[in-house]
């Protein structure tokens, strides 16, 4: 599949993944930590604008002038734009008209990656990288906002909840493993660099912690018992008065959780979902073990399968040796949130196909819960 091929069809996913929704649902922002529907179809057309079109072709005219202070992220060398909590305000531009606006800039788009010109092509690949993470925020965020609905809309049924199979533990031995991407092809920054770490003995299980065995955390009283947790973590569950994942409640003593595809009663056999780094650690410490580090992760990823949740590591989020940022305002990417956040691995069933490799780093703050985060649980030998 050649570049302009492959252009078409992320391009064309976004769009895919909204067939189900109507108008009202493309303008929901349940918080500050989510966007909607409409700003993710702008704000990556935004991207290719302003970062592809705007330095490379001068024969190309923005589709508006305010698009910039409206579709901006967090990219300050850009200028100001609008405030996070607000992207939901925005009534106009219409659904429509922000599709018209993909279909304004795919177009420049596609004359230039017909130029052939391998700077500009290393741009749109990580521009199509952009857009599948926000595919993947799309889908998540919708979800999120969604939930808030007593009508429990049903928009999409993307296989949350899959039975995992037997677990089982598997050993590695210590020894020096080298850490990071090798390939030639895609990959972030914050991945490069390949260096060595020393890895002492451990052993990981096979399979992701599963409902069943998270229910059974909570009937213990894991959540009352500050012993497991983090001080932080411990003080987050007190104040919000948490009890369980995200998206559970129980009712007539039975439980459920919210689903893309509505309101559905547990899967005890299927991976957990919607946890967050403090109950990751807390259920691990319940368990007498631990969560595996990055490095120990990305070591022993080949010997079991990985795609259902983004799983929470015990690793800070830090820059790799020689880790450099790059100039202007692509350097925004990655490096500014080298602080305060854990890293997670492998991918989720919302992440988008061809989206996720072994060394593929993603990090959120340890509070959030609303992506699919899991848990795979590790113990030193």
């Amino acid at each position: 599949m050649n570049l302009s091929e492959t252009f078409h069809r992320v391009r064309n996913h976004s769009l895919h993944l909204c067939k189900n929704l109507i108008t009202e649902d493309f303008s929901l922002q349940a918080s500050e930590e989510v966007s909607p529907p409409k700003w993710h179809l702008a704000h990556t057309t935004w991207f290719f604008e302003q970062f592809i079109l705007v330095p490379n072709d001068p024969s190309y005219e923005v589709k508006h002038p305010q698009f910039n202070f409206l579709f901006n992220s967090y990219y300050n060398s850009l200028g100001a734009r609008t405030a996070r909590n607000q992207r939901g305000l925005m009534s106009r531009p219409s659904v429509d008209e922000v599709k018209t606006y993909r279909a304004y800039v795919d177009a420049a788009m596609l004359n230039l990656i017909e130029k052939k010109d391998p700077k500009i092509n290393e741009l749109v690949t990580l521009g199509l990288n952009h857009e599948q993470q926000h595919q993947e925020l799309l889908i998540t965020d919708l979800k999120y906002s969604l939930w808030f609905n007593p009508l429990n809309p049903r928009v999409m049924d993307i296989q949350e909840y899959k039975v995992e199979s037997k677990s089982k533990w598997v050993n590695v031995n210590a020894g020096v493993y080298q850490i990071g991407y090798k390939g030639k092809d895609f990959c972030y920054d914050n991945e490069l660099n390949p260096h060595k770490v020393y890895i002492n003995d451990f052993a990981v299980s096979t399979t992701l912690v599963t409902n069943q065995e998270y229910l059974e955390f909570i009937e213990a009283g894991g959540y009352a018992n500050p012993t497991y947790w983090h001080d932080e973590g411990w003080a987050w569950a007190k104040e919000l008065e948490i009890k369980a994942p995200l998206y559970w409640e129980q009712q007539d003593g039975a439980w459920f959780y919210f689903t893309l595809d509505g309101l559905k009663p547990i899967i005890l056999d299927a991976a957990v979902a919607h946890v967050n780094f403090y109950e990751a650690s807390a259920f691990a410490s319940w368990k007498g073990m631990r969560l595996p580090t990055e490095f120990e992760w990305e070591v022993a990823q080949n010997q079991f399968e990985w795609g259902k949740r983004w799983e929470w590591t015990n690793s800070a989020y830090l820059p790799y040796p020689g880790f450099e940022v790059a100039p202007g305002a692509i350097g925004e990417y990655n490096g500014k949130f080298m602080i305060n956040q854990m890293v997670l691995r492998g991918a989720s069933v919302a992440t988008s196909e061809g989206h996720s490799r072994p060394t593929y780093r993603n990090f959120f703050h340890p509070k959030y819960r609303w992506q699919f985060m899991g848990i795979r649980l590790a113990k030193s030998l």
